[in-house]
């Protein structure tokens, strides 16, 4: 049996329409946050010793981390190659690429910034002042350039292709659309950004898409 331990508004929302997409049979166990600090419960904990989400669970098989899932479950079962290509395809080298980008260059500096607007609306009143000249500081010398040179990246190439790999979806898009989504309903300012914010359309339109957060909800009703 195959479960996706799945946390609300989280990163495992992808491995649910991944699979969903794939036509793989599997179950989701939902997982609410607190709603005083948004962390994930501790019953996480008992999954996994990170006590984060997303986990896949095949039987015994304990598997964490969205990439090192996507991997996997690609491996074991798109073994017609529907949504990665093969070794020596010409697009494997962007797939890997956009795999990877996707947590390693473009979601960091968006959680960062999360974290930092949760932190100053959570310090003394006293030192608010204090702690939003020091985000804002760190925004302005590093997080903007850092979030700007990763969205100019991805608008550049969206502007050759509808998606990531050419005129097909692929995992590449799976996984691209979570940073993608919180940077077009988050706090960025994404009018620079008009291919990006058509993508986030076009996957929020997708039938497999919706299918998969219906499920997602429904787990965690």
């Amino acid at each position: 049996m195959i479960t996706v331990h799945h946390l609300e508004n989280s990163r495992s929302f992808r491995v649910v329409w991944l699979l969903e997409s794939l036509g793989v049979d599997f179950k989701i166990k939902g997982y609410k946050r607190n709603p005083k600090t948004s962390l994930a419960p501790k019953e996480l904990l008992k999954i996994s010793p990170l006590g984060k989400s997303p986990v896949l669970q095949i039987d015994d098989v304990i598997l964490p981390e969205t990439g090192a899932i996507f991997e996997y479950v690609l491996a074991h079962f798109d073994k017609e190659h529907r949504f990665h290509p093969k070794v020596d395809d010409s697009s494997f080298k962007d797939y890997v690429f956009w795999l990877h980008f996707a947590e390693g260059s473009l979601m960091w500096p968006l959680v960062i910034k999360l974290i930092f607007s949760k932190t100053t609306e959570k310090v003394p009143f006293f030192l608010k002042p204090c702690s939003k000249l020091i985000f804002m500081a760190i925004k302005k010398a590093y997080l903007d350039h850092t979030l700007e040179k990763a969205l100019e990246y991805t608008e550049k190439d969206l502007e050759q292709n509808e998606w990531f790999l050419g005129e097909e979806i692929s995992a590449a898009d799976f996984i691209m659309s979570f940073p993608l989504e919180a940077a077009v309903e988050g706090h960025t300012n994404m009018d620079s950004y008009p291919k990006i914010k058509a993508f986030v359309a076009r996957v929020q339109a997708r039938k497999d898409y919706q299918q998969a957060l219906k499920r997602s909800k429904e787990s965690l009703a």
